[in-house]
């Protein structure tokens, strides 16, 4: 028996009995001797037999409860992959670690992704696993620059390799060159022909600049695994040792029979560390991106402590601070306007190159441009919690995550060594017994060949660097994938259902009519914009605002009652005054036979109509509504035309929906719907055989965009329907949703070419090379070019246009 001890924070209890559920639940499970659960600590102690359970398994029994269990999620730099079965082997390790829920690990920008439990697992127990598998790793996060300092560590180390790689290698290409009766006008210095001095060049070139291939080799090996590294070192420890061993021989007098190799290790050695370094600096441009969002932070920011003005670095600034923003200088931090007015230029979070006008009160965001106006603003949001923040957070998270179309890549890659080592091996005997027996330099060419062609490298580049470029560029255009798997699937939506309020709409309601006797006007919208001032309603607001605007002062009322689903009552100055719903005119004996026509007519224009009544009788009717953006109907004409299916879902009377879906062109509408059942609405679409995509933008879309197959949030909307989505939509236009779905198929065509290349690659190159059709320095040229070529490819990803 193996006894152990998880200490798990638990979130959700809200009492005692809650604690007691959950110490029944777990006391229940196989193989846990002894669980106690402290409502007060919100913690569990759980002892059991790791042989006949584990943490996952409590996790699961917590969440049956209708609990959660706390968990962190860490980045760590990853160093010393050199492909997809690295990658891979890294990631069974750090799953198979007792309280890892999940680890992800992306080759392409050398990072894990890792959530565990920390009462059970520490980022120092991750690192150890990393270390003991033959890697290294340092958590993202200590340190701003580590990952990017080791990059540059790195690819200066291999620009130093290939250079003296190169330098030793050009004499023993020369020799070679000279073997050929076609280059025989070559001069060849008589000393680049004699075998020890072809073995001091090659020696340093094989065990020093390629040191890092046997290291790597020997690493995979002790943990029961193979490489790319064991596939260039048998290679290139076949021909150097092969041709050691004629070497010598050579001392006993048999040079004239002599065929030596050296310049095949070399070159191949010399033109793999080639590739690397094209690869490095091709994967260091494929997150262009984030360097792109970071480079638009202000480096500091000017604020006013203890009544006196100072310039201090962005990472001092504290929430509540006072900062001072000049015309022409960046906003250093999400904050409220307490005095001027200017225009902002958000270009950057929106997208939309026009200023936006802002005055006292509003908000600005951090790394938008003030244009003209010298402003006060108090800061509300700093460092991590900026708007620019969370989205370089966001792009970093998708960029480090893994498609579910990667798992193919992955299943092969975990194969592909030893079944390239069978065919090498099987490729050298039947040349030396068959094809050309006895000819054993020929057969181990052909070895060598097979081996150094074969590259699992593209095949593990192939769907990381296109989600990286993919996701990079779609957040240049305002659209924000939360991972891999949401950029997969978003291509095969074919159903798109659309919030209407702060979607379709602005999601500001504006007084659009008064219909009044005019010597009355004035002193109805007075008494009607006292008594609405009292109410939180949002149409209440737009009311309020509305006469204001006409320059009425309002009133303060004496008695004020807000009738739910009918209107208000108020009374002022001994005046009782209704507005309302019809049901509410009713009840109250109010005759509106009269308005029940131009009511009807406003509400089939889109319009909340409200009837006004003083003292019982009927007196006018004010109208609302909320205004369509510029936007939707040329954006849902867009939708259409790529083949999807656009249907409009809102709490609004049938009327007002279907007035606002002619208008934007929209077919279907769903109307009359309660926000918990817009989820359940989705579902029903959803039975149907649709791919649904759902964008809202305000808390009671929460759910539908969590049930949907892709939830969109609209990047205006509230903070828990961007938590609850898969996409944000930053700028708040449909055309957004287009925009994803683009990018979308543009980022799945993309890894399918590499995917097809890197297969079709090693499907052709290995059969040529067992052929004896290909030389082994041709082989390992074609090797470096291939990765190469497939960071390349994703790479065009940054260069499309909407």
């Amino acid at each position: 028996m193996s006894t152990k001890e998880a200490n798990l924070q638990i979130k959700g209890m809200t009492c005692a009995a809650c604690a007691n559920r959950i110490e029944k639940g777990m006391k229940k499970l196989h193989g846990v001797e002894e669980a106690n659960v402290n409502f007060a600590l919100e913690k569990s102690i759980i002892k059991y037999d790791s042989e006949l359970t584990d943490v996952e398994t409590f996790e699961k029994k917590i969440k049956d409860l209708g609990y959660d269990v706390v968990k962190e999620k860490h980045e760590f730099t990853i160093t010393g992959m050199t492909c997809a079965a690295c990658a891979n082997r890294i990631e069974k390790g750090l799953n198979k670690l007792e309280g890892v829920s999940k680890a992800t690990v992306n080759l392409a920008i050398e990072q894990a992704t890792v959530t565990y439990h920390p009462s059970v697992v520490s980022s120092d127990d991750v690192i150890h696993r990393v270390e003991k598998l033959g890697y290294g790793a340092v958590l993202k996060n200590e340190g701003k620059e580590s990952s990017v300092d080791y990059k540059k560590k790195a690819i200066q180390q291999q620009q130093t390799k290939f250079i003296i790689s190169l330098i030793l290698s050009i004499p023993l290409l020369w020799a070679m060159v000279g073997h050929f009766s076609f280059t025989a006008f070559i001069y060849v210095p008589e000393i680049f022909m004699k075998p020890w001095f072809q073995l001091l060049l090659a020696t340093p070139v094989q065990f020093i600049i390629g040191g890092q291939f046997y290291l790597g080799a020997y690493k995979a090996l002790r943990n029961k695994s193979a490489n790319m590294d064991v596939l260039v070192a048998l290679g290139t420890s076949a021909a150097y040792f092969y041709s050691l061993y004629q070497t010598i021989l050579s001392f006993g007098n048999h040079a004239s029979t002599i065929q030596l190799y050296y310049e095949t290790s070399a070159i191949l050695i010399t033109l793999i560390i080639l590739g690397k370094l094209f690869e490095a600096k091709a994967k260091g441009r494929s997150s262009e991106a984030i360097k792109k969002l970071m480079g638009l932070q202000a480096k500091t920011a000017t604020v006013v402590r203890d009544g006196v003005e100072r310039n201090i670095p962005l990472d001092e600034v504290i929430v509540g601070d006072v900062v001072y923003v000049k015309p022409g200088e960046k906003i250093p931090v999400d904050g409220q306007i307490i005095e001027g007015n200017s225009a902002i230029d958000e270009s950057m979070l929106t997208g939309e190159s026009v200023p936006v006008d802002k005055v006292d009160g509003d908000m600005v965001f951090g790394a938008t441009i003030n244009r003209n106006g010298f402003l006060k603003i108090k800061a509300t949001k700093i460092g991590k919690e900026t708007a620019l923040a969370q989205i370089i957070k966001v792009v970093e998270e998708a960029q480090g995550s893994k498609a579910p179309i990667q798992r193919l890549a992955d299943r092969i890659s975990g194969i592909f060594v030893p079944i390239v080592i069978a065919i090498a091996v099987s490729s050298f005997i039947v040349w030396f017994v068959w094809i050309d027996p006895g000819n054993f330099p020929s057969a181990l060419e052909k070895l060598i060949a097979v081996l150094v062609i074969a590259c699992p490298c593209a095949l593990g580049l192939a769907t990381p660097t296109s989600i990286m470029a993919g996701s990079g560029r779609a957040a240049e255009f305002g659209v924000l994938f939360k991972g891999g798997e949401h950029l997969e699937l978003t291509h095969l939506i074919n159903t798109v259902v659309l919030d209407k309020t702060g979607t379709v709409t602005n999601g500001q309601p504006v007084l659009t009519d008064v219909i009044v006797e005019k010597k009355e006007e004035q002193y109805l919208l007075q008494l009607v914009g006292s008594a609405e001032k009292q109410s939180e309603h949002p149409l209440a607001k737009a009311i309020v605002q509305g006469i204001k605007d006409k320059g009425i002062t309002l009133k303060e009322v004496n008695e004020f009652k807000a009738i739910s689903g009918y209107g208000i009552q108020a009374m002022m100055d001994g005046t009782n005054i209704l507005v309302g719903t019809r049901r509410l005119m009713y009840e109250n004996n109010v005759d509106i036979n009269q308005a029940l026509g131009t009511m009807e007519k406003l509400e089939s224009n889109g319009k909340t109509a409200m009837l006004v009544a003083v003292d019982q009788k009927y007196k006018g009717m004010i109208a609302v509504a909320d205004t369509i953006k510029e936007t939707s109907g040329n954006a849902i004409k867009r939708l259409k035309e790529m083949g999807l299916e656009v249907i409009m879902m809102t709490g609004d009377n049938k009327i007002t929906a279907n007035s606002i879906a002619k208008q934007v062109g929209v077919n279907r509408v769903i109307a009359e719907v309660l926000p918990e059942g817009k989820a359940e609405e989705v579902k029903k679409l959803q039975g149907e055989g649709k791919k649904v995509a759902m964008v809202g933008d305000g808390i009671n879309d929460a759910p539908a965009l969590a049930t949907a197959d892709i939830g969109m949030a609209i990047g205006t909307g509230t903070d828990i329907a961007m938590e609850a989505a898969d996409i944000t939509l930053v700028r708040g236009d449909l055309n957004s949703i287009a925009d994803a779905i683009f990018m979308s198929k543009k980022t799945i065509r993309n890894i399918k070419q590499n995917l097809f290349w890197a297969l079709a690659y090693n499907a052709m190159g290995i059969p040529i090379a067992a052929a004896g059709l290909l030389a082994p320095w041709l082989a390992g040229a074609a090797m470096a070019f291939s990765s190469v070529s497939v960071v390349l490819n994703a790479l065009r990803l940054q260069r499309i246009r909407l």
